[in-house]
């Protein structure tokens, strides 16, 4: 797929053309289910998505029953109800890219990839989180029906190395691991151009996030593990991304300002109750602290600690763009 030119809308203002005060901010649409634990969810991708500047439009598909610590249970929302929430909003606003968490049942995938395919020049961002806690039956119609409906409608796949192999390459035979081209060349399969693969296994306790097309590796961060498990960071991620790139950044730029974003949010991250820490997407915030160690995470994993997570800039491409994607039903 040759990539496109991002669309912004004639309604966001040229950075050129209007001062700071005056410029809108991006829109951002996100379908997620609701977690009243603050942890992941629609509260992280709404908070991530103000911090980092853009304006969230949040379309709740259904909600969780969990803490900080685990999953319980989840209730989707009607397809009808998710529908009518992200018709009402996007007949107003000039929508610039679209998030797609969890949603819940293949009723709501069907009706957001509709959506996504009247909408094919907006950029759209997915990111499939670890389901281990659901019930294996619902686990397999999901990840179908993604696979089958909302997959084409994708311009770039964000997850964990671990889960994305196990959906995409469930009959791999190789002694090896799959590499992040692997899985990227298994995703273009069913049209997805570009894919960010986080928390890649390394030797001696690193972890890598790697940004591949079928093609080639078109940036990397490597990270320490360290002895820590976050809640809510592959939300926190793909919702920053997809923010960025809405804001009209190019698609290298974008990832690595969301993987710098991260390492920030990881860093000043707190436990709020007995269950795992939560990414502080307002770290900034709070008063300044010269003598911080940036940290990264796997998704929702062992966390990383190492230097900044900037695209290695012998891979990144100038000016590389992101493709709204094309519609391939």
């Amino acid at each position: 797929m040759t990539p496109k030119a991002p669309f912004p809308s004639p309604e966001i203002p040229e950075k050129d053309d209007v001062s700071a005060e005056e410029a809108t901010p991006a829109c951002v649409l996100v379908f997620n289910a609701s977690d009243p634990s603050g942890a992941g969810g629609l509260t992280a991708d709404v908070t991530t998505i103000a911090s980092v500047g853009g304006h969230p439009i949040a379309v709740v598909t259904g909600a969780y029953a969990r803490d900080t610590a685990q999953i319980f249970d989840h209730f989707s929302f009607n397809d009808d109800a998710v529908a009518e929430q992200a018709r009402a909003v996007l007949e107003d606003l000039p929508v610039q890219a679209i998030k797609v968490g969890f949603v819940g049942s293949p009723e709501n995938i069907s009706t957001i990839a509709e959506i996504t395919t009247d909408y094919d020049e907006v950029p759209v961002i997915a990111y499939m989180p670890n389901l281990s806690w659901w019930r294996e039956e619902l686990i397999d119609e999901y990840l179908d029906a993604f696979r089958e409906l909302l997959l084409p409608q994708t311009s770039v796949l964000v997850g964990n190395h671990s889960t994305l192999w196990r959906w995409l390459l469930p009959d791999w035979s190789s002694d090896r691991s799959p590499t992040a081209r692997d899985i990227a060349r298994a995703a273009s399969e069913m049209g997805v151009p570009y894919t960010l693969v986080t928390g890649i296994p390394l030797p001696e306790q690193f972890v890598e996030n790697v940004l591949a097309s079928p093609q080639a590796v078109l940036g990397s961060g490597k990270f320490e593990l360290f002895d820590a498990t976050f809640s809510g960071a592959g939300d926190t991620l793909s919702a920053a991304l997809t923010s960025l790139v809405a804001a009209g950044n190019d698609l290298g730029e974008a990832t690595s300002e969301a993987l710098g974003y991260l390492d920030r949010c990881l860093d000043a991250g707190f436990r709020p109750g007995m269950g795992h820490i939560v990414p502080d997407r307002m770290f900034w915030a709070l008063p300044d602290d010269d003598d911080e160690e940036d940290v990264a995470d796997d998704d929702d994993g062992p966390a990383a600690v190492g230097p900044a997570p900037v695209i290695d800039e012998a891979q990144a491409l100038e000016g590389f763009v992101l493709p709204p994607h094309d519609t391939k039903h």
